[in-house]
């Protein structure tokens, strides 16, 4: 015989909200597209091209710098390169390496921002990036490639919010205002991320350090996107915040 239940345990057991499940893969369709087409990109690359095809591919979306010091003449893709370069990958631990990188920033700089948005920090931050290593290697005939410059500029844009994040929409988003700098700049646990970002990025792109080769690792690219990311973000978040904006105790980040 079932014992009775009481009035107060059959409130209890139907106030009771069914437990949430989190699904595996809660990426934002927008960083599920880039990621989507870097994949394919690089299955076309390493499948299905033929070698003349791949160095065809390779010159017209790639960035190779040396193509924009007008030694050698014109042509529609100088204005596609500087773009398409994000959608190509050198190697499986290239592309592995950064689709993880997209999908742990991007996916709560997306929720933030919508798709719009990040697909315009996405294109912008990457510009940055091969401007900066244009800059420094003008006459280069290296092609770059790679996601990692507009990557570098996401985790630029989640120092501004000092790694904040908020799960009440369902997917993390990257929560509060943008910071300041000078608040930035005086939390510990930010700083401590730059500068070990900074340091990794130059000794693997200087000295390689079983990464690959000197050079291989385009770390002025990296330091394009990340400061594009930094100093640009406020143009693209849809919350504009006065600068003279002070973190309130309750939502200070832990040093």
């Amino acid at each position: 015989m079932s014992e009775p239940i009481s009035p107060t345990e059959t409130e209890q057991t139907e106030e009771a909200p069914p437990p949430r499940r989190e699904p595996v893969f809660n990426l934002p369709p927008v960083v599920l597209a880039v990621i989507g087409i870097c994949v394919a990109v690089f299955l076309l690359q390493q499948y299905v091209l033929t070698e003349e095809q791949q160095i065809t591919l390779l010159t017209d979306g790639a960035f190779i710098p040396v193509l924009y010091t007008g030694q050698y003449g014109f042509d529609w893709f100088l204005f596609t390169r500087p773009f398409t370069y994000a959608f190509m990958h050198g190697g499986l631990a290239h592309i592995a390496i950064n689709m993880v990188a997209l999908a742990a920033f991007g996916s709560p700089l997306a929720n933030r921002l919508g798709w719009f948005r990040f697909a315009l920090f996405f294109a912008a931050t990457g510009l940055a990036a091969v401007v900066l290593f244009w800059a420094v290697h003008p006459f280069g005939e290296a092609p770059l490639v790679g996601a990692s410059g507009a990557i570098s500029g996401m985790m630029g844009a989640a120092a501004r919010f000092g790694f904040r994040t908020d799960r009440s929409s369902g997917g993390a988003a990257f929560a509060g205002p943008v910071l300041p700098i000078a608040i930035v700049l005086r939390l510990r646990g930010v700083v401590n991320f730059l500068g070990a970002w900074m340091i990794i990025n130059l000794i693997t792109g200087l000295y390689g350090l079983g990464l690959g080769e000197p050079g291989q690792i385009a770390w002025e690219a990296h330091i394009g996107g990340l400061v594009a990311g930094f100093f640009g973000l406020r143009w693209f978040d849809r919350r504009w915040q006065a600068p003279e904006w002070e973190i309130p105790e309750d939502q200070s980040t832990p040093d």
